[in-house]
């Protein structure tokens, strides 16, 4: 009997829930109806859409009078596997007369029991996190940067000031590893074993946590709205994490992906009003959609030999390029999106690389072609010029037999810059893409220290640097009329970095890259060299990014016309602030000028009081007053005698 029990308990141990299985199951409506000679067919398409979501386990299609009846069950061998088949197959169109409507069985439960009875949802408390562009209201304008030092342990955002750098906040260990600003510099992201935290607001509060263990990188969409993270540690085959998509407002995860390899990352890449991100897996471009995270038209592109692709930071267009393959040429093909228009094809010949770089604006963009010639020894490089606001996109090529060593577009204009050669022979180029359709080539500085460019954002000046293996060699260049402003050095310099409006530049060597003199220099755009601050290990310094200017063109023309105007009330700051008198000086002279102020006023208002009292005094005379009572003068004329001197004239 005991083992009769122990077999009943058994038993119920392993009853099945109502759930179980039927949480795997779902429905797909508007499917064909067809008759046996057609079934078989249908179900192999079927199966072809379907088993790309996971293993499809059981398949029914319920019949009536020898057709299907338009709706068709599929159970997955896991729930993830059926969630994931009901986000991406819902809406999925078979053909003109068919879109697939995907739902989980489960769910026709759960809408036949809700009770008729409204219940109101309970009201969420509202956090106010403050002003979250307060930074931008400082009245000197000043822009902050955040820097990490003491090997990750302490980070701090300072205001920038052209004596001394202001300190706004400090936290020991307030990440684990690095910081990122979001790109209009609203939040600082912090990164920690268990997940990242945003932080914003006057004092840099918490405002949204994101929990993803051993995250290591991350990426916002250019309109904050959303921020993607990576983890190594988290994928697994039924539950997509190594990537995640997050809501920043509500903190909800919207989606997650597989991830082989974060070798280059962002493996999404975001278009520039954050409405579309998109990855490349091998022959397929995948574009999918905010807010349902979804793949745009359900389906993805497949373009064979895909290597590289790149959105216009101006327009919704993609540009990507494709290798040759046997007797077709290497092309790089720009699209439209979202109807995945072609608007410009280029065939290229003899390609080994192609590198995509797109002007700030989105009004150029420069394919790089590495190219070995046909008769000819070693690789030559030509820069396709593609001018992407004119008819038809008209392309100019600049062509180059040196090796590159790199390439930067002006931010906001139409010049760019090339490192080019062999060290010590690297020249320095500058081009200016001209409205008449030629590339001219304005200024080449021979014999540059120099691997890497960094244009000020506003455009015009740049700074010419030989990071790391060149000691650090700094050229600061205004590209005007191309002259060498200033030739500076900051030994063993590892990073340069603009502020947003392009006033100041810092460069700095990072304990990151060398372990000895760690320290950020700042600089004007003109190269003269403002402050040396040496920091204990320093690793990182941002700047916070500040979000578009709400001018509009006019307003900004305006400006510039009255520019006179307020340069003087600038000038006068600037010579209150750069007088040797230290601020509590200045502050005490301010207070003392203050209280003098009120003392006279107050001497003032009793000598009026008392203006009744000497006029009593004085017989009704007003005295007050020099030229008062001309009338009682009297005019009375003096004459007294001073001395007497004789001067002889001698006989005349």
């Amino acid at each position: 009997t005991s083992t009769d029990t122990s077999d009943k308990r058994l038993t119920l141990l392993e009853k099945p829930q109502e759930a179980d299985g039927i949480d795997s199951v779902v429905v797909v409506d508007n499917v064909p109806q067809v008759g046996p000679e057609r079934l078989e067919k249908l179900k192999n398409v079927i199966h072809k859409i379907f088993s790309k979501f996971g293993k499809i386990t059981t398949e029914f299609y319920p019949e009536a009078d020898g057709m299907t009846k338009g709706y068709i069950f599929l159970e997955y061998a896991a729930p993830t596997q059926a969630l994931e088949a009901v986000k991406n197959a819902d809406g999925y169109k078979l053909d003109k007369q068919h879109t697939f409507r995907v739902n989980l069985f489960t769910d026709f439960d759960k809408y036949m029991n809700i009770s008729d009875e409204w219940e109101t949802p309970e009201k969420q408390p509202f956090k106010d996190f403050g002003n979250m562009r307060h930074w931008i209201e400082d009245p000197d304008c000043r822009d902050q940067y955040s820097v990490i030092y003491e090997a990750g342990e302490r980070t701090a955002i300072f205001s920038n000031d052209a004596k001394e750098p202001i300190t706004v906040e400090e936290r020991a260990r307030w990440t684990e590893t690095y910081v990122r600003w979001s790109p209009k510099g609203t939040y600082l992201a912090t990164f920690h074993q268990r997940g990242i935290a945003l932080w914003g607001g006057e004092k840099f509060k918490q405002i949204q946590r994101f929990s993803h263990q051993g995250v290591s990188l991350i990426d916002f969409s250019p309109c904050e709205r959303y921020v993607v993270t990576f983890s190594p540690l988290m994928d697994t085959k039924e539950d997509p994490q190594a990537i995640i998509i997050w809501d920043i407002l509500t903190g909800q995860k919207k989606r997650g992906f597989h991830c082989e390899s974060s070798a280059h990352w962002p493996i999404f890449k975001w278009s520039h009003d954050g409405k579309f991100f998109a990855r490349m897996t091998p022959d397929t471009l995948s574009i999918y959609e905010t807010p349902s995270m979804g793949l745009l038209d359900k389906k993805s592109l497949k373009i064979t030999g895909i290597k590289d692709f790149s959105w216009s930071p101006g327009d919704n267009i993609i540009a990507f390029w494709v290798p040759e393959d046997k007797d077709i040429p290497a092309r790089v093909t720009l699209m439209q999106m979202p109807s995945r228009q072609e608007i410009r094809v280029r065939n290229l010949f003899n390609v080994v690389d192609c590198k995509l770089h797109w002007q700030r604006n989105g009004d150029y963009l420069c394919v790089k072609v590495d190219r070995t010639p046909k008769g000819t020894q070693g690789v030559v490089t030509n820069f396709e010029i593609f001018r992407m606001r004119e008819k038809q996109v008209p392309v100019d090529v600049v062509e180059m037999k040196e090796s590159i060593i790199a390439f930067a577009w002006e931010p906001n204009g139409s010049k760019f810059a090339v490192l080019h050669g062999e060290s010590p022979r690297i020249n320095a180029s500058f081009y200016h893409v001209k409205n008449n359709g030629k590339i001219e080539l304005i200024k080449m500085f021979d014999k540059q220290q120099a691997n890497s460019i960094f244009w000020s954002p506003q455009g015009q000046f740049m700074v010419l640097a030989g990071l790391r293996s060149m000691n650090g060699a700094l050229a600061f260049v205004d590209t005007s009329d191309c002259t060498m402003m200033n030739i500076a050095e900051h030994y063993m310099a590892s990073d340069v970095e603009w502020d947003p409006t392009g006033r100041y530049v810092v460069t700095s060597v990072s304990w990151w890259s060398h372990k000895v003199d760690n320290a950020y220099w700042l600089w004007t755009f003109q190269g003269r060299l403002l402050q040396k601050n040496n920091k204990d290990r320093f690793c990182q310094l941002l700047w916070r990014p500040r979000p578009p200017t709400l001018l509009s063109a006019d307003q900004i023309k305006m400006i510039k016309k009255d520019l006179k105007k307020y340069s003087k009330i600038f000038e006068q700051k600037d010579r209150l602030s750069q007088s040797k008198a230290s601020k509590e000086l200045v502050d005490k002279r301010r207070a003392m000028m203050e209280e003098y102020r009120r003392y006279r006023e107050t001497a003032l208002q009793i000598y009026q009081e008392q203006k009744s009292i000497r006029l009593e005094l004085r017989g009704g005379v007003d005295t007050d007053e020099l030229d008062s009572n001309v009338d009682d003068w009297e005019e009375e004329t003096i004459e007294f005698f001073i001395n007497e001197e004789i001067i002889p004239l001698g006989d005349l």
